[in-house]
Order: C-alpha cells, then sequence, then structure tokens
C-alpha cells in the first residue's frame, strides 16, 4: 500500500471546481442585475435576496478560487 495518496482523491475534481466557480459568478451576477433593475429591496427581502444569496455565492466562488490556487483537486 502507498503512503502518498492525494488526500483529495475524493474531493471535486477540477472541471466541477471551475463549474462551482461559473456558478458563483453568474449568481453574484445575476443578483447584481436584479439590484440594479429593481433596486435594493427592503425588508426581509434584503437579507434574502442580497445578503443570503451574496454569502453563498461568494462562499461558492471563493472556495473554489482557493482550491484551484492550492491545487486541492485530484
Amino acid at each position: 500500500m502507498s503512503d502518498n495518496k492525494n488526500p483529495y482523491r475524493f474531493g471535486p475534481t477540477r472541471g466541477e471546481l471551475w463549474f462551482w466557480l461559473w456558478l458563483s459568478l453568474g449568481g453574484l451576477g445575476l443578483g447584481a442585475v436584479a439590484v440594479f433593475a429593481r433596486g435594493i429591496p427592503g425588508g426581509p427581502a434584503l437579507v434574502e435576496v442580497v445578503i443570503l444569496s451574496g454569502v453563498v455565492f461568494g462562499f461558492l466562488g471563493g472556495r473554489s478560487i482557493k482550491r484551484l490556487i492550492r491545487r486541492e483537486h485530484p
């Protein structure tokens, strides 16, 4: 048994990371277009549309960029 196995062998592949990066950029772009076209929403919609989607898509994009730069993929 080899002791130098890739620790990321069960993680997302390079292609999947690129897919998640483009998906997150598209989601952030669509959110920006919606806010630009309709204005900044008020009340609970502000949290849902702007903050929550920004956190989700921002996290996905940031994680993908980090893992692509560090080559943390099989």
